[in-house]
């Protein structure tokens, strides 16, 4: 298994646009939990959690079908939330 990490996964939810492209597509940002821009530390610490995620068996990502806020488990961690524009 290759682990990739890309300082634009870093880089872009924390840009002006909320967003990587894919999430722009679909009409989604990522905010902390009281809807605030993220920092790029806050930024950076959501991306390494997804680690996590990714070596639960993807179960942290299906968590979010499950909780509250529709939060995946690296989302809880680093203490964001995905939205709908």
């Amino acid at each position: 298994m290759a682990l990739q990490v890309e300082p634009k996964t870093w880089i872009c939810p924390s840009s002006k646009t909320q967003a990587t492209i894919g999430k722009m597509a679909l009409g989604l940002k990522v905010t902390d939990l009281e809807g605030n821009k993220l920092d790029f530390s806050k930024a950076l610490i959501r991306n390494l959690c997804r680690l996590i995620s990714n070596f639960t068996m993807l179960i942290g990502y299906i968590i979010a079908a499950f909780t509250e806020k529709k939060q995946a488990l690296h989302d809880m961690i680093a203490g964001t939330l995905v939205l709908k524009k």
